[in-house]
């Protein structure tokens, strides 16, 4: 598993228990998924002498984030079966990539202008605003965008990211945001989890609702442009699709090659975890059909928790009792504002009374 944080560390936990020994790539001595795994490679990800120690140890090798080099995946893919391969995950780990595969592949994508250098910024139209610049590279949970409503601001943001490519992205006035998580096969075997619907705060997902709260159409139109766009990247293992939902209309927002924060619900919801299928893809396993045996909402637990002004804390975790609440802390060694530290998933069968236990115990772990 190239990537020791979370993600890779609910992986780990798959594998295992499928019976399979994990070795980790992560250059953090103290990574969560390096933890628990039985090897963990500290070094960086275009370290050779640790890429060939992979080569000699590893069958199959997959990522537990987008930014991991392309040119690493290609040197593993000569030796080792890798999934999802490194053409799908360089198209998808670039901004400018993906925006231009959506557009040239007929996805419904909103309006978008490349932005690659200072002279781009002179061809910009004002029908463009407001918008969001967005670098094309290494921005996510709302990290590398500023919102601009002008060329000055534009311009201004654009000397921010140190004039590096980005893509302007035109505002949506949004109904609401929900994403597909699926998992393909090398066989084309696709199944999907249903539909989650997704709030954010400050460009960090805060809560994810399954089933997703929306029509029927809404419903079938994500499943089957995500599954389209899973066949046109040929991609190989769990991915989500994130979708804006504006006036009955869906625009597809970006593509994570990976298991998703909004994927969570699925570890105590379903009988099979997101993290169990891309065990199951990467190896070449047969995929199952995930089954909702609750309905639930997930919550994710940011290092805000621990603050109370400018003093830390230790949130009181031990005061959730009620065991229809499931509290995963992911092992990270210190708390930071914004950084997630874990979540909790409340399952039932009352979408309300869901909701209701979902706030009161945000707000207890808040107090």
């Amino acid at each position: 598993m190239l990537g020791g944080g979370q993600l890779g560390r609910f992986f780990v936990m798959s594998a295992q228990k499928l019976g399979y020994k994990v070795l980790v790539l992560d250059p953090d001595p103290n990574s969560p998924a390096g933890q628990i795994a039985d090897n963990h490679l500290c070094a960086s990800y275009d370290d050779e002498q640790a890429l060939r120690q992979i080569i000699d140890s590893c069958d199959y090798v997959s990522t537990e984030f987008e930014n991991i080099p392309a040119q690493t995946l290609q040197f593993l893919e000569k030796d080792l079966t890798v999934r999802p391969s490194s053409k799908a995950v360089s198209i998808v780990q670039n901004r400018i990539l993906e925006k231009s595969f959506l557009k040239e592949n007929d996805f419904p994508v909103g309006d978008f202008i490349i932005i690659s250098n200072l002279d781009d910024l002179q061809k910009v139209e004002l029908s463009i605003f407001p918008a969001i610049l967005k670098i094309a590279q290494f921005g996510y949970d709302g990290k590398g965008q500023i919102h601009v409503n002008n060329k000055e601001e534009l311009e201004k943001a654009f000397t921010k990211f140190k004039n590096a490519p980005c893509v302007l992205e035109k505002k949506i006035n949004l109904d609401t945001e929900v994403s597909v998580v699926l998992a393909r096969s090398n066989n084309d075997e696709k199944v999907f989890y249903p539909l989650v619907e997704n709030q954010h705060i400050n460009g960090i997902l805060d809560t994810s609702i399954i089933p997703a709260e929306v029509n029927q159409e809404i419903y079938d139109e994500t499943l089957k442009i995500a599954d389209r766009l899973s066949s046109a990247l040929d991609y190989i293992g769990v991915m989500a699709v994130e979708f804006f939902v504006c006036q009955n209309h869906v625009y597809v927002n970006e593509i994570a090659p990976r298991p998703h924060n909004s994927g969570h619900f699925s570890i105590d919801a379903c009988d099979y975890s997101q993290f169990d299928l891309q065990v199951r893809a990467l190896t070449g396993m047969k995929l199952k059909q995930p089954k909702l045996i609750h309905n639930s909402r997930m919550i994710n637990l940011l290092g805000d928790v621990w603050f109370r002004g400018d003093s830390q804390i230790n949130p009181a975790f031990n005061n959730i009792k009620d065991e229809s609440i499931k509290l995963h802390l992911y092992g990270k060694k210190e708390p930071r504002r914004g950084r997630k530290m874990g979540h909790y998933t409340v399952l039932g069968d009352d979408p309300e009374k869901i909701k209701q236990l979902a706030f009161k115990t945000k707000e207890m772990l808040l107090s």
